[in-house]
């Protein structure tokens, strides 16, 4: 590799985003990007951390590893641990956390494993001086993350601080709100790229309409959020993180199409216009009350609608079906030259929606296994295509 201080990463993501995620890391620039189990590891220099935290859609987590060793037992772990040179990492004075994740036959807790890793970086500090450093899992200045795969243990410094999917604009949501990262994936993976316009017929909070507006303006997606883990490491630049950021909103483009939200509930209307003055989009988004199933399409452009229609685990409908019907009905009678897209959870019900999908994607909303569907409405038809 060319850059000395090129180091490797891994950004963690969810189910089904790897292949977007590594098109997003290879776009932005990292170099040895390789794919993993709802990861992706790669390398850059400190700069390049700052711009993927702030630039990247589909990562929930930045870490950079810094140890990687074999351990057999709890015991074998701490002391490895313990030898570890910490004073480069933080001081006594400041406070930090642990994450743990465990796949192995050797340890089979990994609360256990965490608090077996706090106890060991605690008494470093203590023997070496004096002090023991305290534990905020909230709010650390250090966030440390244990994996450990079988035998071997990786130990990474979390870059991100909470979760990337706190983007920091949702100030209000409804019941059951999107997912930041998963509503920016289903985005990229439905092919939006802001070059029509775009309706989300049933918009909740405005999360879907707010992450497509950020992927057609090219903003970056974490421009709102209030604090980056690595600001609280000992090497924060704060002028090289200021230069990544000017840079990256030199690259916001002009849009000239339409985002739309519909929701029948004027509480999430509500809702959703907080957020999108929050996130500074209200000049590209527009939302008002509407009951999708009495709407028709405006204009005779071509139309992208993504939806996170309501669903029976996350909040009740009296007639699964009929509700299905009814979207089928709505897209077939009232919105010709539309590529529509939805996740789904129930995938009986949609059988109701009567239109053939032209894709299916597995993804998971939160624990729940869904689908992302496609169904293609084509101008001057309003029977079903024929089965080929």
């Amino acid at each position: 590799m060319a850059n000395n201080n090129n180091f490797k990463m891994l950004a963690k993501t969810l189910y089904g985003f790897e292949d977007i995620l590594a098109k997003e890391l290879k776009d932005l620039g990292a170099i040895e990007v390789k794919k993993g189990v709802r990861n992706v590891s790669f390398y850059g220099d400190k700069g390049f951390m700052y711009k993927a935290n702030l630039c990247l859609r589909t990562a929930l987590k930045i870490l950079k590893p810094i140890a990687k060793f074999k351990v057999y037992s709890e015991e074998d772990l701490y002391k490895k641990l313990y030898k570890m040179d910490w004073e480069q990492y933080f001081t006594p004075e400041a406070t930090f956390a642990i994450d743990s994740t465990v796949h192995s036959d050797f340890f089979s807790h990994s609360k256990f494993v965490a608090l077996k890793s706090k106890d060991a970086i605690a008494d470093y500090f203590r023997d070496k001086t004096g002090k023991r450093p305290n534990v905020d899992v909230k709010f650390p200045h250090l966030r440390i993350h244990i994996h450990i795969e079988k035998n071997m243990c990786t130990v990474s410094l979390d870059s991100s601080g909470q979760s990337l999917h706190k983007r920091g604009y949702r100030s209000a949501t409804n019941i059951a709100p999107i997912n930041e990262v998963l509503a920016a994936g289903l985005l990229l993976l439905s092919g939006w790229d802001g070059r029509s316009d775009f309706l989300d017929p049933m918009c909740g909070s405005g999360t879907i309409l707010i992450e497509a507006a950020m992927i057609a303006a090219n903003i970056p997606p974490n421009l709102n959020k209030k604090e980056f883990g690595f600001e609280k490491w000992p090497d924060w630049d704060v002028d090289l993180f200021e230069k990544i950021e000017e840079s990256s909103l030199n690259k916001i483009r002009s849009f000239e199409h339409k985002i739309i939200g519909y929701d029948k509930a004027p509480s999430a209307v509500r809702k959703a216009i907080d957020n999108i003055e929050n996130a500074n989009l209200s000049e590209f988004i527009s939302v008002s009350q509407e009951d999708f199933f009495k709407t028709k399409k405006e204009g005779e452009k071509h139309l992208h609608i993504l939806c996170n229609p309501p669903y029976g685990e996350r909040l009740s409908l009296e007639n699964l079906t009929e509700f299905y019907t009814n979207i089928g009905d709505t897209l077939k009678q009232n919105y010709p030259s539309t590529q529509a897209w939805m996740i789904v959870s129930d995938l009986e019900a949609i059988k109701s929606v009567g239109l053939r999908t032209s894709k299916k994607i597995k993804v998971f909303n939160g624990k729940l296994e869904a689908r992302l569907v496609r169904y293609d409405i084509y101008e001057g038809t309003k029977k079903r295509r024929p089965r080929i």
